[in-house]
């Protein structure tokens, strides 16, 4: 009965998790700095790769992916490939998902509230890095075009400091700061309830 009882909590909680990365996203997409939204859902990824696992963060972070490309955020890379774009957008979510949950689950042992904060930390680096990455394999002409429009030099610097800089950072901070403290609260409102 309690092995019930405990899947319907981590199902319940993986579906209001969904819903808010869901809600994130789309709210989200009103909040820019740059030409890209805001990425907040990356802290109800990280709450939910911490409290529900690895997998649990594969989970919302493919939400993810799959809501930016509802969204019509990725539009301007649509263009260019569709094929890239639907597997950047979705392995960026997903794998920022997995890695934070396999980083928390490897660190929980030593120290729980460094592992939520090192998660908070892996999930940005691993969003911006697989998005990076995919700029360079299926989109370099035209980021290289972007960038030259805006007076960059060179395409790596218009990368760093005109697609992502302000936006990794923002995320970034948001994210260690409100990661730890939600699941913190998350889980004095668990004790409680026993």
């Amino acid at each position: 009965m309690e092995s019930k009882r405990f899947n319907t909590r981590k199902l319940t909680g993986l579906a209001l998790l969904t819903a808010v990365v869901v809600i994130l996203q789309f709210l989200g997409a009103f909040i820019r700095f740059g030409p890209f939204s805001i990425s907040l859902v990356l802290i109800p990824i990280v709450v939910g790769a911490a409290l529900y696992g690895v997998l649990a963060g594969a989970w919302l972070g493919f939400v993810f992916g799959l809501v930016v490309l509802l969204s019509g955020d990725a539009a301007a890379f649509l263009v260019i490939s569709p094929v890239g774009t639907v597997l950047v957008v979705l392995l960026k979510g997903a794998l920022a998902g997995l890695c934070a949950g396999a980083v928390y689950r490897a660190l929980s042992k030593v120290n729980e509230t460094v592992a939520v904060i090192v998660a908070a930390i892996v999930a940005p680096v691993v969003n911006t890095g697989i998005f990076l990455l995919g700029c360079l394999v299926f989109f370099l002409p035209t980021v290289t075009e972007w960038g030259q429009a805006m007076g960059f030099e060179s395409v790596g610097k218009y990368m760093i400091l005109g697609l992502v800089g302000g936006n990794f950072l923002f995320e970034l901070l948001f994210n260690v700061i409100l990661s730890p403290v939600i699941v913190r609260l998350i889980r004095l409102g668990k004790k409680d309830n026993k």
